[in-house]
């Protein structure tokens, strides 16, 4: 978990409920939610210590979306689908504007905060590290 940065991992199935939580599972506010036909799983991102537990940060050019997680950047939800985001889009803190592949659990990524995009700063289909910027807003 701590390699992943999970702060808490909850797992159910018929008749089995796991809970597995760390010390920093009180402090943590962003949760990623991924819902599979069985089972649901529910894992919230542990805060890095640099940014408190958010993923967007102020910047000399605006406002950057940063990657809460390392694994594969997506910009859309499935290939044939269209992107979540554009330059130009406005987004509020519920939006979502990417998913993240990690051990093949796909992460829905949302923006935290509210503004336009400015920049898509990740490839659709590259790999990104934690707290590479993902986007920049205005």
């Amino acid at each position: 978990m701590k390699k992943n940065g999970l702060a808490v991992f909850k797992m159910e199935r018929e008749g089995f409920k796991i809970t597995l939580k760390t010390a920093s599972a009180v402090a943590s506010t962003q949760v990623v939610s991924v819902t599979q036909p069985e089972p649901v799983l529910v894992a919230q991102a542990a805060p890095a210590v640099a940014t408190v537990g958010q993923t967007a940060t102020p910047a000399a050019s605006g406002i950057e979306i940063k990657s809460p997680m390392v694994g594969t950047f997506y910009t859309a939800p499935s290939p044939e689908a269209p992107p979540f985001l554009s330059v130009g889009q406005e987004v509020t803190p519920e939006t979502v504007v990417c998913i993240i592949e990690a051990m093949k659990v796909m992460n829905e990524v949302k923006a935290e905060i509210s503004g336009t995009v400015t920049e898509i700063c990740a490839e659709n289909g590259k790999p990104v590290q934690f707290g590479q910027v993902l986007f920049r807003l205005k």
